[in-house]
């Protein structure tokens, strides 16, 4: 079956999806270089709140570490709730243990929580980073399969909507931040890397991989399911397609393999503030009790979507844009002069605070509205 892009309501929509997830890539990508240059100003500093540290003491260090924790506390939660709302569409029944009745979301948080729980008991982030490259394989797989499902399993591309609603402004481009807040945990991955000098490429790399992927699967969803498009694409897709199964099956990975990459800098904080880092029987009982705190905030709060805004508005915006500039400005604060660059970070910080005001209220706005 031949798809068909409308040439001028597609067209259109393409280039906005495109254009606004790249304005937010290049964003990210150029705060995360700004990190670099702070941890290589210094060489004890090894981790984000080392960076607020750095540049307005101790302050700083509770600042940055409370925005950065926070922040990946609430991407573990949203790993939870994408895995109960995938498998609950492949299987649509509950569970029934003695007299308790569960709903087949709930049960399924609870399942994957179980599945996911010793990937977090793991200490090294080298190991860690080859689990997570299944992730990376599994987005450009689900990629693949939604293509396939509109293009040769009878969705088509030819919906069509309203192409721009101002009103889901702030809760597109908070999600746009969202996708690309991996700086909570840059410096750590900085520090643990054999060749440092190649961080700034290994950025370029990654930002340009997540803005083709984010972008695409954008403009493939609306041509797809239009205003019809849920939260995940991969809830619309028909169940009893081949190429449904591999997306959603194939999206299912992604939890297990990031989940324990994005827990562990918390755990970490939290083992280093006990001082218990160095026995192994508390710090798994620290990961457990993380594990089950996340499962108690996605049963819940349980929207994909809506949490996600949140977490990109208040939180993503601040620790990915915000931060990494005020943290850079003050840092160099006797060599910089004003200048093309210096524009650049003041605007920078603008549209972060800009994200997080109007993202954080209409976010709040649709969770209250929802429970």
């Amino acid at each position: 079956m031949e798809p068909h892009i409308p040439s001028k309501t597609g067209t259109t929509f393409f280039k906005t999806c495109f254009n606004g997830v790249n304005a937010l890539a290049v964003i990210c990508c150029y705060t995360g270089i700004l990190l670099q240059r702070c941890m290589d100003s210094n060489v004890l500093v090894k981790t984000y709140p080392d960076i607020g540290e750095l540049a307005f003491g101790r302050k700083g260090r509770l600042i940055v570490a409370t925005f950065m924790y926070l922040e990946l506390y609430l991407v573990a939660t949203e790993f939870l709730i994408l895995e109960g709302d995938n498998l609950e569409k492949l299987f649509p029944y509950k569970f029934d243990i003695g007299t308790w009745k569960i709903g087949g979301k709930q049960g399924f948080v609870l399942l994957a929580a179980l599945v996911i729980l010793p990937t977090t008991w793991l200490r090294s982030l080298s190991i860690l980073a080859y689990v997570s490259l299944g992730g990376v394989l599994s987005c450009l797989i689900v990629v693949a399969s939604v293509v396939w499902s509109g293009a040769a399993d009878g969705v088509g591309f030819h919906k069509r909507g309203v192409l721009l609603r101002w009103s889901g402004i702030p809760t597109a481009v908070s999600l746009y931040a969202f996708c690309f807040s991996g700086h909570a945990v840059f410096p750590t991955m900085y520090t643990a890397m054999r060749d440092r000098t190649m961080f700034s490429r290994v950025l370029f790399v990654c930002f340009g991989l997540c803005f083709l992927n984010y972008g695409l699967m954008a403009v493939l969803g609306y041509l797809m399911y239009g205003q019809s498009l849920k939260s995940q694409v991969t809830l619309n897709l028909p169940v009893g397609k081949l190429s449904s199964k591999i997306a959603i099956y194939t999206t299912l990975i992604n939890p297990f393999t990031k989940y324990a990459l994005v827990v562990t800098p918390v755990a970490n904080a939290v083992e280093d503030w006990f001082q218990v880092s160095k026995n192994r029987s508390i710090c798994i009982v620290i990961r457990t009790i993380l594990v089950v705190s996340n499962v108690v905030l996605a049963l819940t709060v349980p929207f994909f979507g809506y949490v996600m805004a949140f977490t990109g508005s208040v939180l993503s915006s601040t620790a990915t844009m915000l931060l990494p500039c005020a943290c850079y400005l003050k840092v160099f604060k006797n060599t910089l002069r004003w200048g093309f660059e210096l524009v650049i970070i003041l605007a920078v910080m603008l549209t972060g605070l800009v994200i997080a005001i109007m993202g954080t209220y209409s976010s709040l706005k649709q969770i209250i509205l929802n429970l």
